[in-house]
């Protein structure tokens, strides 16, 4: 068969699939009015609308929201983006706010029934109800909870088998989407929870109240998943970076690091790890973190997460082919020697397989499987809360925090509090790519968007008892 010949055979064969691409168009195209569903999954009307109004199931509810972007990285419809946001900034008005961003990744949308969405809904309903509790329990009134729902065209080839080429183009896809409206919808939300902490500094002032503390209880947390993560890391890298630096606290002297929002999620992130390089560079050279210090960055993996495991390195490494890259030297505070990393492992690998970078483990303190296991009821889960907030003050190199049924194991080589976590999840835990539905998963990320939201100012706390 000569070259003409066999051009023409694949194109014939891909006619179909070409055929069957994804859909390119805007799913949520009814706004500004809020749909307000009496059920947990909204009606087939309701699902076309960009916010919605969603009952937990036990008396509480949680706004969710959805915003767009096209396969260039763009909005689809500034007009959806401008309601979902005046309606936040409106709920944030007159009371405190817990927004959740999530972004999507590879083979999912915004479409009605997605996956990813319905975890997304189960997630919110959860928070929710913790939420209503906390504050009881406070005697404090309680946030209202707020789902963002970030869509794209994850997936352009809905083919069993075919699809899983996309890999690549994708990832060109979630990069464009990172540089595009992403950054301009995450900065408005992060300008709402900005202007709530003004709001409560004016009104301290006001009162004469000598409290230094002027933050707001309104909290900012995104969570991307796949190429989702890769969305964020390209919005957020050069924020996270600079926000190291500039930490809080007097000029001249290191303090807290301050992150974007007050948490960024990332699950089975599809990235090369040299793009983390500056960021695990600078944790790697401080040795100490103020208790007061509170997670930044959490990067989940699974080890058995073949498309970034082994598709991912072998695409890179065929597009990285004509680079060249040397060994780095830096010097690791913690143990007080000097790493060798090689740039050329980095540049290939995803972040959560590129050892050098790891900072924890995550694993089952039991071998039940996931069928039976039990979600953690409102009263576990905030006995969970209240044991980890005080674990994270005393975590140190090598130490164990357990959340439930499971446990987050440090590094020995990685300083206590470092606020850059990379994860390396047991495979018990995280089956494949796509899985994260796992409920101690789901239950371990709720506990540390908590911790993360609900901490203060620091309390006394003995670290020698267990």
């Amino acid at each position: 068969m000569n070259t003409r010949t066999a051009l023409l055979v694949t194109m014939i064969v891909a006619l179909p699939a070409v055929a069957a691409c994804a859909p390119h168009m805007q799913y949520r195209t009814v706004h500004p009015d809020v749909c307000i569903s009496r059920e947990p999954k909204p009606s087939p009307e309701c699902e076309t609308h960009a916010l919605q109004q969603l009952p937990s199931g036990n008396g509480f509810s949680y706004l969710l929201g959805f915003i767009e972007f096209d396969d260039q990285g763009q909005l689809w419809d500034r007009n959806q983006m401008s309601d979902v946001l005046l309606k936040l900034q409106t709920e944030a008005a007159t009371r405190d706010l817990l927004m959740v961003v999530f972004v999507h990744g590879w083979k999912h949308s915004a479409a009605p029934g997605d996956a990813n969405i319905n975890t997304f809904r189960h997630v919110l309903a959860n928070l929710s109800d913790t939420e209503a509790h906390l504050a009881r329990a406070a005697n404090t009134p309680a946030r209202q909870v707020v789902g963002l729902y970030f869509g794209w065209r994850g997936g352009s080839l809905p083919v069993k088998y075919l699809e899983n080429i996309t890999f690549w183009d994708r990832k060109n896809t979630a990069q464009k989407v990172g540089h595009g409206g992403v950054a301009e919808v995450l900065s408005q939300l992060e300008d709402i929870k900005l202007t709530k902490d003004s709001m409560v500094c004016r009104d301290r002032a006001e009162s004469k109240n000598n409290d230094t503390l002027c933050n707001s209880n309104t909290r900012l947390v995104v969570v991307g998943h796949s190429f989702g993560g890769a969305v964020m890391q390209t919005a957020l890298a050069q924020i996270l970076e600079n926000r190291f630096i500039q930490t809080i606290g007097p000029a001249g002297r290191k303090s807290d690091v301050e992150g974007f929002g007050n948490l960024v999620v990332l699950i089975n992130p599809a990235f090369e790890a040299n793009l983390f390089t500056p960021m695990s560079d600078m944790a790697a050279e401080r040795r100490t973190y103020f208790p007061t210090q509170l997670p930044v960055m959490l990067v989940l993996t699974s080890e058995v997460d073949a498309a970034t495991r082994y598709a991912f390195p072998f695409g890179r490494w065929f597009s990285t082919m004509f680079e060249k890259t040397h060994d780095r030297r830096r010097r690791n505070a913690e143990t007080g020697q000097t790493e060798t990393i090689s740039e050329r492992n980095a540049n290939i690998r995803a972040v959560g397989h590129f050892e050098p970078y790891r900072t924890h483990r995550l694993y089952p303190t039991t071998e039940h499987t996931r069928e039976e296991l039990k979600t953690a009821g409102i009263a576990d889960s905030i006995r969970m809360f209240e044991r980890s907030s005080r674990d994270w003050v005393c975590d140190g190199p090598g130490s164990k925090i357990t959340f439930g049924d499971v446990v987050l194991e440090r590094t020995a080589n990685s300083a206590g509090r470092n606020p850059f976590l990379v994860v390396q999840v047991d495979k018990r835990l995280i089956h494949d790519h796509n899985d994260i539905d796992d409920p101690r998963v789901i239950e371990f990320v709720k506990q540390m968007i908590l911790i993360s939201s609900h901490s203060g100012k620091p309390t006394a706390v003995n670290c020698n008892i267990g």
